[in-house]
């Protein structure tokens, strides 16, 4: 298991380092302080499992990071590792392809929950969204703004590559935020997600075709 670190910090990166390796001993921590750096790890270590972004670097954006890595790898899953815990941030990372956001105030043990939930396939979402997060009433009220474009994408028909080029993410997040989507929802199968979008009023009746019961 290969992971790096994006982070100007030496602190953090080391810290990240010893905690990751804690808890399995098998994970190889990589490390760059600049983006410029990260980027170019990312393109000479074609065996990275994952990336854990600063959003704040001395050379570039972390948003527009999540972007780039993408286009490089878009197989690679980024995790955001950010002091920042504006739900804004939250939103914004995962609706550009993050699988995962952790605020730096998070224990050690959300830390190494989170990583391991994203190299599962899954997302991490940390629980300030939800306490920010309207509560409106009906079916959709839990997902992300990303992940009811996914859901209406999947009640047309779409398969994940499609969605992918669509929203110009990689099959990969897109297979993660179809997971979530049937997690939230309580549907098995990308059918009943499209029913729910229709019941939802996500979707008009005549737009839904017929769904394979795959996640693909």
């Amino acid at each position: 298991m290969k992971i790096l670190v994006i982070d100007d910090h030496a602190l953090v990166r080391q810290g990240l380092s010893a905690l990751l390796a804690a808890g399995d001993a098998a994970i190889h921590v990589l490390h760059a302080g600049r983006l410029a750096e990260g980027l170019a790890t990312v393109d000479a270590h074609r065996d990275l499992d994952a990336v854990l972004l600063d959003l704040k670097l001395p050379d570039g954006d972390g948003m527009a990071a999540i972007g780039e890595i993408g286009r490089r790898r878009a197989e690679l899953p980024v995790v955001i590792l950010s002091s920042s815990e504006d739900p804004d941030d939250v939103r914004r990372a995962l609706d550009l392809g993050a699988l995962g956001y952790v605020p730096k105030s998070a224990s050690p043990e959300t830390l190494v929950s989170a990583v391991r939930t994203v190299l599962d396939g899954g997302i991490y979402i940390p629980p300030l969204l939800d306490a920010a997060r309207p509560r409106p009433s009906g079916p959709l009220a839990d997902l992300t703004p990303r992940q009811v474009e996914v859901l209406a994408a999947v009640g047309r028909g779409l398969a994940n590559k499609e969605i992918g080029l669509k929203f110009g993410l990689s099959e990969k997040t897109v297979k993660a935020h179809v997971g979530a989507i049937f997690r939230t929802l309580g549907v098995s199968n990308r059918t009943q997600a499209a029913s729910a979008a229709m019941a939802a009023g996500l979707i008009p009746p005549r737009a839904a075709r017929p769904q394979p019961d795959s996640d693909e």
